[in-house]
């Protein structure tokens, strides 16, 4: 009997926050440079999630080890809905590479969307993407290729194509997106997978060549290109999303409304445009949906960690 009041007492407890719930202002915490992906839906969330939940709603940024460093500081906060990760598909792989946060110490919330990342080279160097596949085999382990960062989407998208494609390469990875593609741009680095937005910003000011899309379908950007898959490379797509998790212990209530709030906004037409011009498609999956694609992609990122050999810097 004593168990059992203690446990009405706990659920009861959770839906009194939940209904007071939120109290002061929340915060999106974002472990990335401000105009990286994660971080840009974080500010086109933020104005609108303010208004649903009747409270100031503001990103700060708490940058490094791809992320860890801002997901850490969630994990350790009172756990209470008021800090929310917004996390990128890296969560499946800096968790894997450094011991300092375990991907229990945070519990799903919401998607907000997938991004495709395109395969870029520098302007004129390759015609295609079977030119720069074949100048690669050619020439095991000497083209470079530029990442965002260790684990990084760009990074593990790279991975996935070139293990399909079966050809090595000059991993370089840099400080984020910008300095990749300058990489690029000035001719140093002979690949990278870019952001959709930010290559076709490139591309349509002729400082790069697009080639092919990785991702499950073609962007509305640039639709004449095609997937990785599509191009004949079986097994080489890798989704990169974007979604929201907060501290393991919060209450299932907040958590609950946190993932009615933002579905509903990721389903607005406002906000879905908004994302759809960057290039992405909204994502809207169940709780457990979400859960179970963490845990699918923890065990695929691990054996791809294992296979190419990568280390946390």
């Amino acid at each position: 009997m004593r168990v059992l009041l203690a446990i009405l007492a706990l659920a009861l407890s959770a839906a009194a926050q939940a209904q007071t719930y939120p109290t002061r202002t929340v915060r999106f915490i974002s472990g990335v440079t401000p105009g990286s992906a994660s971080d840009t839906m974080a500010r086109i969330l933020a104005e609108k999630l303010g208004a649903s939940l009747g409270q100031s709603v503001i990103v700060e940024n708490r940058l490094g080890a791809g992320g860890l460093v801002g997901a850490k500081w969630v994990a350790t906060q009172e756990p209470d809905g008021h800090n929310i990760m917004m996390y990128a598909s890296a969560f499946t792989v800096s968790t894997l590479l450094n011991p300092g946060l375990d991907p229990k110490e945070l519990v799903p919330v919401a998607t907000v969307a997938t991004i495709p990342t395109l395969l870029i080279t520098p302007p004129g160097k390759y015609k295609s993407h079977a030119d720069f596949v074949a100048a690669a085999k050619a020439q095991p382990g000497k083209l470079v290729c530029a990442t965002a960062g260790v684990g990084s989407a760009t990074h593990m998208a790279l991975e996935r194509f070139r293990f399909s494609a079966g050809f090595e390469v000059l991993n370089v990875h840099t400080k984020g997106a910008g300095e990749a593609l300058t990489e690029v741009v000035s001719g140093r680095a002979d690949c990278y997978f870019a952001l959709v937005f930010q290559a076709q910003k490139m591309r349509d000011a002729g400082k790069v060549d697009a080639h092919l899309v990785s991702g499950p379908k073609r962007t509305a950007l640039m639709p004449e290109l095609p997937t990785t898959v599509e191009a004949g490379y079986a097994g080489s797509d890798y989704n990169f999303w974007l979604g929201t998790l907060v501290a393991a212990r919060t209450p299932r209530p907040i958590v609950e409304r946190l993932h009615r709030e933002i579905n509903a906004l990721v389903q607005s037409p406002d906000i879905a445009d908004r994302i759809t011009k960057l290039g992405a498609d909204p994502l809207s999956l169940t709780i457990p949906e979400f859960d179970a694609m963490i845990q699918r992609e923890l065990k695929e990122n691990a054996e791809l960690i294992k296979k190419a050999g990568i280390k946390a810097n």
